[in-house]
C-alpha cells in the first residue's frame, strides 16, 4: 500500500464519522425540540436598540 491509498482510506473513514455524527445530531435535535419550534422564525423582529448606525435612530452626524 502506498501513501495515497492510506489517505483515501482515511478520507473515507472521516467521511463515515462525519455522516454518523450528523445522523446522531439529527436524532438528538428531533427528540429535543418540537417541529413548531424548529420551523419558527423571528426575522424582522429586530429591536431599535440593535441598530448599529446612529443615523438610523435620528442621531446627528
Amino acid at each position: 500500500m502506498n501513501n495515497f491509498v492510506l489517505l483515501e482510506y482515511a478520507a473515507w473513514g472521516i467521511s463515515a464519522l462525519l455522516g454518523l455524527w450528523m445522523l446522531a445530531d439529527l436524532i438528538y435535535t428531533d427528540r429535543t425540540y418540537s417541529e413548531e419550534m424548529l420551523t419558527s422564525s423571528q426575522e424582522g423582529d429586530i429591536e431599535d436598540s440593535l441598530v448599529i448606525d446612529p443615523t438610523q435612530q435620528g442621531g446627528q452626524k
